[in-house]
């Protein structure tokens, strides 16, 4: 099993929009980012998955998910009148992939970024949400840090 991070504005899609899908499953499309594309590649049924809220007044970790269908191509791609359209993407040859995910919980309250940096220096330090410029929307964790950050959502 694989533990991932992926980011999220709660105005364009939050957990709470998650909650009120079909089932708590969407498909998580829209990623342009190579090193991010390689990420949801990888990833693999019943992976699991924070749910950050980013680029808002309190980014964090909202809560968990599970990655319900492995990489397949993403479809925004090819769709002249989607925001994600990309002019150069070939359905033959894919260049930018998508995953569904459901949720599992949304946490009481939010684990925010600060909580998440006040632990950098020791449990938390390899985290890549908390390197300095990191803007990838999809991130992987090991065991440790998904344990470590599940407590703190216990506490």
């Amino acid at each position: 099993m694989n533990y991932w991070l992926m980011k999220s504005e709660p105005a364009a899609f939050s957990i709470d929009d998650l909650a009120r899908t079909r089932d708590g499953t969407t498909v998580w499309d829209g990623v342009r980012n190579y090193q991010a594309r390689n990420f949801i590649r990888s990833m693999k049924k019943d992976d699991l998955v924070f749910f950050y809220h980013s680029s808002c007044e309190e980014p964090g970790i909202a809560g968990v998910a599970t990655v319900q269908k492995e990489a397949y191509p993403d479809a925004t791609a090819f769709d002249r009148s989607n925001d994600h359209y990309d002019s150069e993407s070939d359905p033959s040859n894919p260049r930018w992939f998508a995953v569904d995910v459901k949720l599992v919980k949304r946490f009481e309250r939010i684990i925010t970024l600060e909580q998440l940096k006040s632990h950098g220096a020791d449990e938390l330090r390899n985290m890549v949400v908390l390197k300095r410029g990191n803007r990838l929307s999809v991130t992987p964790l090991t065991r440790a840090e998904w344990d470590f950050i599940c407590s703190l959502a216990s506490r």
